[in-house]
């Protein structure tokens, strides 16, 4: 790694600070000012200027909860080994975290941040871990870390070089999470206000705009579901065409594509219905976000027993519309498919069936779909731009820490850090 001397974290911090063990639930412990914070407030961002909670001075004085002081390394010794912070303000620590203290005269602290949590690092740390229940690495094991460290001015423009490209992906996260809670607003209002300033009336599904109808889905829509054919009969899946889904591809809201084929003999022998192209399709159970959730599918496919599809009869009916409206109803669905035991039971074709759809007219309909398809094409570009970014980010971290690519190879402004 060019000249760059290698020296042992334990050389160049000047202290280490354990966690203690966090304050009791007395209410006076936890209205101060101090930010607290435990190891699942690390890795979303490097830099740490809020906590998850704020203890009194009380707390501090009668627990064994220790400080932080500004602008220094916090690095998770237990829970969530090896992620990594840098707190920008005082900050109390619970025992699965301590605190590195650095002399900012003598090493930048973004670049130490940044060189713990390369490959090689992270996983001398993984190899390290050690305990029955709860495994951690030890004081001895941290200070045994060793470090490549350049000269500090190109530690400083390295730092600078890596917080600008994190801070741009931050910039796209923002942006994604304003777009969401933007189309998240506009499901509310549109579905319940329309976009013609109309009188409105009360219906099952609450107030709608007077001129809208409110129909079961099954009444513009043939409901079914698909299977999954048996994967031991290479008959069914050996050089297959056409194209056949699982719950998973749910997620692409606008499915384009396959990952799985079957083959004509499966669609035959299966009851694999072949599901027309801008046909709704639903995750009718599923783990984590699937269950409830809603796709578009805009190729004909076949599907397996997890996903239900609403195969469109109504020229009136705008596929896209009632999508955006399943979306707006996901916590609903998910409520219904969770209740296998209430009067509706399970989320299930027969429900949905019955699951009631606001239909406006279809020009309507069309300006709705407008709405959304803007934002969501903003919130695509937005998350393309940040998996860029983070794939640059990812290549920069490697090529600068491994001293491949030389500062002074890159073509970039200067850091303020560096006068």
């Amino acid at each position: 790694m060019s000249n760059w001397p290698v020296i042992k974290l334990g050389k160049i911090a000047t202290g280490f600070l354990s966690g203690g063990t966090p304050p009791t639930k007395r209410p006076e412990y936890w209205q101060g000012e101090t930010p607290w914070i435990t190891s699942k407030w690390l890795g979303k961002h490097l830099e740490l200027k809020d906590g998850e909670k704020f203890v009194s001075e009380e707390a501090l004085k009668k627990t064994s909860t220790r400080i932080v002081p500004k602008d220094n390394i916090i690095f998770a010794t237990r829970v969530g080994v090896g992620k990594i912070g840098i707190n920008r303000v005082d900050l109390a620590i619970n025992q699965d975290l301590a605190g590195i203290l650095i002399d900012k005269d003598k090493f930048d602290i973004g670049f130490i941040a940044y060189q713990l949590g390369i490959d090689p690092i992270q996983q001398y740390v993984a190899m390290n871990k050690r305990g029955a229940t709860i495994k951690g690495i030890t004081r001895e094991c941290l200070k045994d870390i060793r470090l490549n460290l350049p000269p500090l001015p190109e530690q400083k423009k390295i730092a600078h070089i890596l917080s600008t490209v994190q801070r741009a992906i931050e910039e796209q996260e923002r942006i994604i999470q304003t777009t969401t809670e933007l189309k998240k607003a506009l499901m509310q209002k549109l579905f319940t206000e329309g976009l013609r300033n109309e009188p409105k009336k009360q219906t099952e599904i609450g107030s709608v705009p007077e001129s809208w109808e409110v129909v079961p889905l099954g009444s513009i829509a043939k409901v079914g579901n698909g299977s999954t054919p048996k994967r031991a009969n290479e008959s069914y899946w050996k050089c297959g065409t056409i194209p056949w889904l699982n719950s998973t591809k749910i997620h692409d809201r606008f499915i384009v594509e396959a990952d799985q084929f079957v083959t004509p003999q499966a669609v035959k022998e299966c009851h694999l219905p072949r599901v027309a192209p801008n046909s709704l399709l639903i995750a009718i159970t599923g783990q984590g976000k699937t269950l409830g959730n809603s796709a578009l599918t805009r190729i004909e496919t076949c599907i397996n027993q997890h996903l239900a599809y609403a195969q469109f009869h109504n020229e009136n009916v705008v596929p896209d519309f009632v999508l955006w409206f399943m979306q707006k109803c996901y916590d609903f669905l998910r409520s219904i498919g969770q209740a296998g035991g209430s009067t509706k039971g399970a989320l299930t074709c027969g429900y949905l069936k019955t699951h009631l759809i606001p239909i406006p007219d279809i020009d309507e309909q069309i300006e709705i779909v407008k709405v959304f398809s803007q934002l969501d094409n903003k919130e695509k570009v937005t998350r393309q731009k940040k998996v860029t970014l983070q794939d640059l980010f990812c290549t920069l971290l490697h090529e600068l820490m491994t001293a491949k690519i030389r500062i002074h190879h890159l073509e970039l402004p200067d850091s303020p850090h560096t006068s």
